[in-house]
């Protein structure tokens, strides 16, 4: 177990190391501690805070992750009430098309929606003269392309807290006069509320670090993966990169405390 947690945290500890070293690469020797590839603003040791592009690319990070997490908690709340408080034809069918997206690798849907965007959008223009733009490689089909899957994640991670809860609280609700809907939001979603944050929080993590299917569905507006990727392949590692690898780490583990932090705390 020691040798299995120290080969998955010395990659970090060297990504992390690098971004405070004195030199143009991310190498040894050690060259001195700096602070300048995260607040530097000339080249050739331009900052991460001063880098547009990599804030850029953040930027679309951010915006991505929190529409994508906002649709799937959505979505994913609706299908753990669908299936765990009904029955009707087909339901395991159904539930084994809602988790297939989980052994589906990344790249397959990517292309798979990629296409099917395309065909849509050509088809449209072909009969209307109308090319909808938000069918073409960009931040919507990015989204699309992400909720495709998160929604699976979250929709267990709800369905999981949902099954614990106990629907006698919500029937002496109703009996003491309270409608369906206000049951509901008096109740039961309070009871979910754990679950909730923690399926965003998971949702928004997958989304930010996602690579495979964003790649698929990418335009000019690159999230940071792609935008990180794309700077390594044409100028090579960098420790500006090492330096937004350590706060991604950073913002990452907090996310993650804070979601187990609320779990532990409402269990």
């Amino acid at each position: 177990m020691a040798v299995f947690v120290l080969y998955l945290a010395m990659p970090l500890l060297a990504a992390g190391v690098f971004a405070f070293n004195d030199s143009l690469f991310p190498a040894l020797p050690w060259h001195g501690f700096t602070l300048d590839w995260f607040f530097n603003d000339t080249e050739p040791k331009l900052g991460l805070f001063h880098d547009a592009r990599l804030l850029r690319g953040l930027q679309n990070s951010l915006v991505i992750g929190l529409a994508v997490s906002a649709l799937s908690v959505a979505a994913g709340t609706c299908n753990a009430f669908l299936f765990e408080r009904h029955d009707f034809p087909l339901k395991r069918f159904l539930y084994m098309l809602m988790v297939i997206p989980l052994v589906i690798p990344g790249v397959i849907i990517g292309i798979s929606i990629l296409l099917f965007a395309s065909m849509i959008a050509g088809g449209a223009d072909q009969l209307t003269g109308w090319s909808p733009a938000w069918l073409r490689p960009g931040m919507p089909l990015i989204v699309m392309g992400q909720f495709s899957f998160l929604t699976t994640i979250t929709s267990l991670v709800i369905a999981a807290r949902l099954r614990k809860f106990d629907l006698a609280l919500e029937e002496a609700a109703l009996n003491l006069g309270a409608t369906r809907l206000r049951a509901l939001a008096t109740v039961t979603l309070p009871f979910l509320a754990p679950a909730l944050l923690s399926a965003f929080i998971v949702a928004f993590l997958v989304s930010f670090e996602n690579f495979n299917t964003t790649l698929m569905l990418v335009g000019s507006d690159a999230p940071l993966s792609i935008t990180m990727y794309d700077r390594m392949a044409k100028v090579g590692s960098t420790p500006v990169l090492n330096a937004a690898a350590v706060l991604l780490m950073l913002a990452s583990g907090l996310l993650a405390f804070l979601s187990v932090a609320v779990q532990s705390r409402r269990r």
